[in-house]
């Protein structure tokens, strides 16, 4: 049997960093601070948004139906800004965090008038993490944690639903909800039906085609070898030497950015 304690575990995320940039995945995913053994990360204003209001939509799929309003958003959202507000979140001022919040309080006040699926019935995988063994023979586990799965009654499926903060759409070859689909055919029993992207900035809910199984199978083992082939031989070259992607986590290792708190799986956090 495998060990899933000695196994490469990916993720969307770890996936994007790699393809993006092998040393962004490295200094991501691998990389510690020699002196506190910690791994590292930046925040943002915009990453700050996004988990934010992340955290108030998902955290819905755990009420009932019926109960999922009872509380506005904006309350919900006032104590999870908490969490980000200042440096913690990237913010140079007052000004532009004020920007940012406004935001995020625009999204939610649009998806109280027109909630759509967040009124359906909702389901959620047991585990704290979502993984199964995309390959055991290859030691690799797929791991992530989808934002809502819808669930319909009527035929016994299930709907993939990501929540995207940003302005920008999601790349057409985005391995995401191919990625999502992969979790949710090993991690519980119904058929997936369909996956869609919701865009909250703009309050637009678009389909997206799921290729199938098989196909986003492939796509992903593709990646994960050659990321466990990459580590294998600690080869995270940056080919422009210092691209947009890892010049900001590179300015960490150097000493040029600041450090604002130990944040989530004990990560050390920067702003830059």
């Amino acid at each position: 049997m495998p060990d899933k304690f000695k196994a490469l575990w990916v993720s969307h995320s770890s996936i994007n960093d790699f393809l993006t940039c092998p040393r962004l995945y490295y200094l991501n995913n691998i990389y510690k601070n020699p002196e506190t053994g910690r791994k590292i990360s930046i925040t943002n204003p915009h990453l700050s948004l996004g988990s934010a209001v992340h955290d108030v939509l998902e955290s819905l799929s755990e009420l009932p139906v019926e109960k999922r309003f009872d509380i506005p958003l904006k309350i919900l959202f006032e104590a999870k800004w908490r969490k980000v507000t200042g440096k913690l979140g990237g913010f140079k001022d007052e000004i532009e965090e004020m920007r940012f919040k406004d935001r995020g309080l625009t999204m939610l006040s649009r998806v109280e008038s027109n909630p759509g699926p967040l009124l359906e019935r909702a389901i959620k995988i047991k585990q704290d993490l979502p993984w199964y063994w995309l390959s055991e023979e290859k030691n690799i586990i797929l791991c992530g944690k989808i934002d809502w799965i819808k669930y319909s009654a009527t035929d016994d499926t299930v709907e993939i639903i990501d929540f995207k903060t940003g302005k920008n759409d999601e790349a057409e070859n985005s391995l995401q909800l191919s990625i999502y689909r992969l979790l949710l055919e090993n991690c519980q029993k119904r058929q997936v039906k369909k996956a869609s992207y919701w865009y909250l900035d703009k309050g637009e809910l678009i389909d997206f085609e799921l290729p199938a199984s098989k196909e986003s199978y492939s796509k992903v083992i593709e990646v994960a070898l050659k990321m466990k082939e990459a580590r294998k031989n600690n080869d995270f070259v940056c080919e422009k030497h210092g691209c947009y992607a890892c010049e900001a986590m590179e300015k960490i290792v150097s000493g040029q950015a600041e450090f604002v708190g130990v944040g989530g799986y004990n990560k050390e956090v920067y702003i830059v």
